[in-house]
């Protein structure tokens, strides 16, 4: 459906993963290896944290509908912003039109989000998964796509107050809504959102058979099992990213996240808890 990384740790200059990484962001926009689409052509988009900015500041984002491949501005972009936090997203549409509000990631005051995956059979959903949305929030939906559906039902039931919880409760209102319309497995993805501080990342489909996600390994532990890597002295202690495919062929580099599991990244690290392992 799509590919996306979530950096996090110290600022980093955003070409660094996004172009310049062997299986790049942008490489995997044209051949994706892991991905259910081959090619991620339909549009981009590129969030990101200012450096040295207060909690709660509101991220920047340039979204395109040209291929990521083919857009000299991200390129010129990425490689002029370094942030301490920045998600960036390659869109394969799957029936929503090719849009820049269609594109990812999504941003609603000092959160960011973004989605792999789908709500399956949407247009029958749809209208009931839109009217579920608080009414204060409806006006903000500017594209036509389920994912961005998806994070203002999560903004309904709380998210800035208990991400997890919220996105636990999005998601079993879009399976119930789903299975009284006759579908079998609602909700197939990977999620990302922010607030500039922490990032959580979320595995999790109705059938248990999730599109892939990995996160990276401590850079510690890196330097001591490759020395020789003249990368990674281009990250700081604290990096940290959680990807849709590694974007190297290290062994060890990047660790798969398991199903049904929530990743939350903040200045500690990384923690897993399960998400949604109880059946709906």
């Amino acid at each position: 459906m799509c590919r996306w990384l979530a950096y996090t740790g110290e600022a980093l200059q955003a070409s660094t993963v996004i172009l310049d990484a062997q299986h790049s962001l942008v490489a995997q926009s044209l051949d994706s290896p892991l991905g259910a689409e081959t090619v991620n052509g339909d549009g981009f988009g590129f969030g990101w944290y200012p450096e040295n900015a207060d909690a709660g500041a509101e991220p920047t984002f340039f979204r395109s509908i040209e291929p990521a491949w083919n857009d000299q501005n991200l390129r010129e972009l990425t490689r002029s912003v370094r942030s301490p936090l920045f998600f960036s997203h390659v869109r394969a549409a799957a029936g929503p039109p090719i849009q820049q509000t269609n594109c990812h990631p999504f941003r609603h005051g000092n959160w960011l989000f973004m989605h792999n995956g789908f709500l399956a059979e949407f247009a029958r959903v749809k209208r009931d998964l839109t009217f579920a949305v608080d009414p204060s929030l409806y006006p903000t939906i500017q594209g036509t796509t389920d994912s961005e559906v998806l994070f203002h039902l999560a903004l309904t039931f709380g998210l800035t107050e208990d991400p997890i919880g919220a996105m636990g409760s999005a998601i079993r209102l879009v399976e119930s809504v789903g299975r009284e319309h006759g579908i079998a497995f609602p909700m197939q993805g990977t999620v990302a959102v922010s607030d500039g501080v922490t990032v959580w990342a979320f595995r999790y489909s109705s059938q248990r058979r999730t599109r892939t996600l990995f996160h990276s390994v401590d850079v510690d532990i890196l330097r001591q099992m490759y020395p020789d890597a003249e990368r990674l002295t281009l990250f700081g202690a604290h990096a940290h990213l959680i990807v849709s495919e590694p974007l190297n062929d290290l062994p060890g580099v990047f660790a798969e996240v398991p199903e049904s599991t929530v990743v939350i990244v903040d200045a500690a690290g990384y923690r897993h808890q399960p998400f949604l392992t109880e059946s709906a």
